[in-house]
């Protein structure tokens, strides 16, 4: 992992990239339609692409796909506590993991004493509830979350938060985000920006944010010859 020590600040979104939340939070929206009769059965892309893109997509998909869950219930934030009651149940049966690759690299960065960041949507409760999960995650030693910005993603506010925070040249900073939504953020910081996805494609992206990118499938993938 040479590579690594090509930059002084790493910065990593969470739900997704480091752990497997992601999915969680998508068997939470299952289970939020399920108490209401109605069965969520996406594909992953599918899902991936409703939830990724903007903060109403998924929102929308849903009441498409199920008018009648509309009309019975059009207060969608009645619908979101019930997807958050169901979440919060995941995570307490301990159903979170790691994503591959995620505990190599952040053992490298430990070892190389490089700063690291986590910028995330996500409140601190759930993040203190899953870092005791994984204990790895706790080697982290800066974190930066919902409460701390104003702004969500895809406003770059809280990535410039975190590169002013540490006083870094932008050229010596790298990110790492899994949805188009929070890519933008990220290179909207103009850190230098890695998608992490076997969903979204690359040239599909670059074309619609009109920046460019590295990209993986996976973090396992990283390599001096991507980066």
């Amino acid at each position: 992992m040479e590579w690594i020590y090509n930059y002084q600040l790493f910065l990593f979104d969470f739900d997704g990239l480091l752990v497997n939340t992601e999915e969680l939070h998508y068997k939470a929206y299952q289970k939020m339609c399920q108490g209401r009769g109605f069965k969520l059965d996406w594909d992953w892309s599918t899902y991936c692409k409703a939830a990724m893109f903007s903060s109403t997509g998924i929102r929308e998909a849903i009441y498409a796909e199920f008018p009648d869950l509309h009309r019975y219930e059009p207060c969608w934030d009645i619908l979101y506590v019930e997807k958050k009651r169901a979440y919060y149940k995941l995570l307490q049966a301990g159903e979170v993991k790691l994503m591959p690759g995620a505990e190599k690299l952040l053992k490298a960065l430990e070892k190389a004493k490089i700063n690291r960041c986590v910028v995330t949507h996500s409140p601190i409760e759930q993040i203190e509830l899953i870092r005791g999960k994984q204990p790895v995650l706790n080697t982290i030693p800066h974190w930066i979350t919902r409460g701390d910005y104003s702004t969500p993603k895809p406003s770059p506010e809280c990535y410039k938060m975190a590169i002013e925070k540490f006083g870094v040249k932008k050229e010596q900073v790298i990110g790492f985000e899994d949805t188009p939504r929070g890519l933008k953020a990220l290179l909207g910081s103009q850190a230098k920006g890695v998608l992490v996805s076997n969903v979204f494609k690359k040239k599909e992206l670059e074309k619609l944010l009109d920046k460019t990118f590295a990209h993986c499938s996976s973090l396992e993938e990283l390599s001096d010859n991507l980066l």
